[in-house]
């Protein structure tokens, strides 16, 4: 799910992408595949002149107002499945697909290169060259979560922060800004924290063994939300606590953790979209409640 600069609520599912007008889901019927099939939505970003692009199982797709325009390899794009999607300042487009990157100007798709990893044999779909997301932080640097680790890119130069700082796994998922200069990290063996060239492991002071961390956000008062498969946890300080989705259970798992402009918490993935509500999770259907 994306908040545009608007305030409007953007959904990605298996059958595409949906914009909330009012109360109602609508669904956005011009972004396809070649074939002129459904796609499945990945990733939601909103460029500098307000248009949402979509990364999905066929390529991406740009929205302009009403006018949907989709890319695929055929006008450039290094692979149809797409994974990540991240805009710049400058107005670029950067996607990360299951065969690296490549940046969209406007007018073409440029090829770029980062070393090659490891395919993940513990997930269903790797490649040794996959890209999980792309951020682009506060000082205009562009970090790359890849299967070769984790890459900073600014003023033109690549670094290898995996293996400048020492993380112990090829398998970066992604990685946020806090709001104190340092950067959260999430990886298959867990998470860690990195502030210059310090890397802090956090998963070891909280957990008795390694678990793999996916989605992660630092909340508007500084607080660490991360999920561990089904496990939601809270960071707060050196405080950390699980919630459940549903009693009995984990519930479903999540995909992406999201925090909207309305300072409201949602946890979206396989099996639908909860938003935490006064300590407890409300499920959001296609008929809300929004």
């Amino acid at each position: 799910m994306y908040q545009d600069s608007k305030g409007v609520f953007w959904f990605g599912a298996e059958g595409g992408a949906f914009r909330l007008a009012g109360d109602s889901l609508i669904h956005i019927d011009n972004i396809k595949s070649e074939s002129g099939g459904r796609v499945t939505i990945k990733d939601i970003a909103e460029d500098k002149d307000g248009i949402i692009w979509f990364g999905h199982s066929d390529g991406i797709s740009s929205m302009d107002g009403t006018s949907v325009t989709n890319y695929y390899e055929s006008d450039g794009l290094i692979s149809h499945d797409v994974w990540c999607i991240e805009t710049d300042v400058n107005g670029n487009v950067w996607i990360g697909t299951i065969e690296g990157t490549c940046i969209f100007d406007g007018q073409g798709f440029t090829k770029f290169d980062l070393p090659e990893g490891k395919r993940d044999t513990t997930v269903g779909v790797s490649s040794t060259k996959m890209i999980h997301s792309i951020l682009e932080d506060s000082k205009g640097t562009i970090w790359f979560s890849s299967n070769a680790g984790l890459f900073s890119y600014t003023n033109k130069k690549l670094k290898n922060i995996s293996e400048e700082l020492g993380i112990p796994t090829n398998f970066v998922s992604k990685i946020v800004e806090d709001k104190k200069g340092g950067f959260y990290v999430s990886t298959s063996i867990g998470l860690f924290h990195l502030k210059g060239n310090i890397l802090t492991n956090i998963s070891e002071k909280h957990f008795e063994e390694s678990k793999g961390t996916g989605s992660i956000i630092v909340d508007y008062k500084g607080d660490v939300w991360f999920n561990c498969g089904r496990s939601i946890y809270r960071l707060s300080g050196e405080k950390l606590t699980e919630y459940r989705i549903e009693e009995g259970n984990y519930g479903p798992l999540t995909f992406q953790i999201y925090e909207d402009q309305q300072r409201r918490l949602w946890f979206v993935g396989y099996g639908g979209a909860y938003r935490l509500e006064n300590e407890k999770f409300l499920n959001v259907t296609k008929d809300g409640p929004w």
